[in-house]
């Protein structure tokens, strides 16, 4: 059976490159009708937080990929960790290290100064005795072996063991470092296949030594080319969207960040558009390119756009309404029935939540002190807006034809161009220069409202 992980450590809130991981290792289950687990590695206390624990969670939610059974947590299996170090000692396969930090400094800056990559002595591995002073417990590497990572993206990585030092696995404070905890979870987890970013392929080879050791099957491993930024340069958090929740804030719907990911470094085929049940069928394994991928905002943004355009109403209005909710003002439900009735209006040329919002605040927040800032409004254009102001007062019901004919009265009458008009008509009635069409604005306004509005500044 097949069994995929996620094991993010709560430090910092879910970035791209882990929802893809994520992603990848969701929809592969899924595809080959295995389970996919999450494993919160929370091992390290001092950066770990339950801020950042409960928005990884909530992120992967928000985006449908759903783990099978309840979170596992790596600190609940330390016991397991450390049993399995003394195993590994009593098996010969580690040994008790004594070195000083200092000694270790010295060996370092030896190296340093000789151009020479820095690799542990090995100067306590067939010591004899047993010392009363606080110890490490290493990996005892065989040396002049090679050892070859199977990857199923990378092709075959051959590394020889002597480029490989004896790693800590359990540090003086009795506390299990990453390798060992990763190995022995995955082998209590059962899992199959471990899909992850290829920054720890070396990783891989020192848990497949591990595993080794143990005697315990190895799973197989996927190393994933990292996500760049459009400059090339390894994607960090300072990055512009470089996680999940800064796209959320600005109005990027989940299915589009869902779809993006999917295509990020993937492809089947010429498709572009998956929905959810097409990315389970299709996705593999095989596909995954060898490359780096480019983090592409603005393609996430038309992405965006596309689902806007095309989501059915009522879907599109519940993530407005949740967006809203969690990011802005609340919206009365006076309002709120306005904006759903006037979606399609509303949504065009928007890409983000963020541009449907800006875009229907005139209905809910009418700001008058721009109007009067704005010097749209003088006594030469009172004239005509004074104009437009009798005509539609002497109707009762929206007419888009009505609407239209009075506007080309008023400006045949005082014998002025559309924008002379429209710019300070819509200031009047929206508080922005930036809104939709006038016909588009008295039909979600309503004349009465319309009428009110232009009362209050001729």
């Amino acid at each position: 059976m097949v069994i995929t992980r996620f094991a993010p450590s709560p430090t910092g809130n879910l970035h791209i490159g882990g929802a893809r991981t994520a992603l990848f290792n969701f929809l592969y289950s899924k595809n080959q009708k295995g389970k996919f687990l999450l494993r919160i590695e929370d091992t390290d206390k001092d950066r770990s937080k339950k801020e950042f624990e409960s928005q990884i969670i909530s992120s992967l939610k928000w985006l449908g990929i759903n783990y099978d059974d309840k979170e596992i947590y790596q600190s609940e299996n330390i016991s397991k960790h450390i049993e399995v170090a003394q195993e590994l000692l009593r098996k010969k396969h580690a040994y008790k290290c004594y070195c000083l930090p200092e000694e270790l400094e010295q060996e370092r800056n030896q190296a340093v100064a000789k151009g020479l990559n820095y690799i542990y002595s090995g100067k306590c591995r067939n010591l004899k005795e047993e010392k009363n002073i606080p110890f490490v417990i290493r990996l005892k590497i065989e040396k002049n072996k090679n050892i070859i990572l199977h990857d199923g993206v990378q092709g075959n990585v051959e590394i020889n063991t002597n480029t490989i030092e004896d790693f800590i696995i359990l540090r003086s404070d009795n506390s299990p470092t990453y390798n060992l905890s990763a190995s022995v979870d995955d082998k209590i987890m059962n899992i199959s296949h471990v899909i992850r970013g290829d920054d720890h392929k070396i990783n891989a080879i020192k848990q497949i030594i591990l595993f080794q050791f143990m005697g315990w099957k190895i799973p197989k491993y996927f190393h994933i080319p990292l996500i760049h930024s459009l400059e090339g340069k390894k994607l960090s958090k300072r990055d512009n969207a470089s996680t999940t929740d800064d796209c959320k804030k600005i109005g990027i719907l989940p299915v589009a960040l869902r779809n993006y990911l999917l295509r990020l470094g993937w492809s089947y085929k010429d498709k572009e558009i998956f929905n959810k049940q097409e990315s389970i069928k299709f996705f593999n394994l095989k596909n995954i390119g060898k490359s780096p991928s480019k983090l592409d905002f603005e393609r996430i943004k038309s992405l965006n756009e596309y689902y806007i355009k095309n989501l059915d109403q009522k879907e599109l209005f519940n993530y407005f309404i949740i967006f809203v909710n969690e990011f802005k003002k609340k919206i009365e439900e006076k309002y709120l029935k306005i904006i759903f009735q006037n979606l399609n209006i509303l949504k065009n040329k928007a890409k983000t939540l963020e541009d449907i919002y800006n875009n229907s605040s005139f209905i809910f927040e009418y700001n008058q002190t721009l109007i009067l800032k704005s010097n749209l409004i003088n006594e030469k254009n009172k004239v005509y807006l004074n104009d437009f102001l009798e005509e539609i007062s002497k109707i009762e019901v929206y007419s888009e034809k009505k609407i239209m004919e009075i506007s080309e009265e008023v400006l045949k009458k005082n014998n002025i161009k559309f924008k002379e008009f429209g710019a300070p008509l819509r200031m009047i009635l929206t508080g922005s220069s930036k809104a939709p069409s006038i016909k588009e604005i008295v039909e979600i306004l309503g004349i009465n409202e319309t009428i009110t509005r232009l009362k209050r500044y001729i």
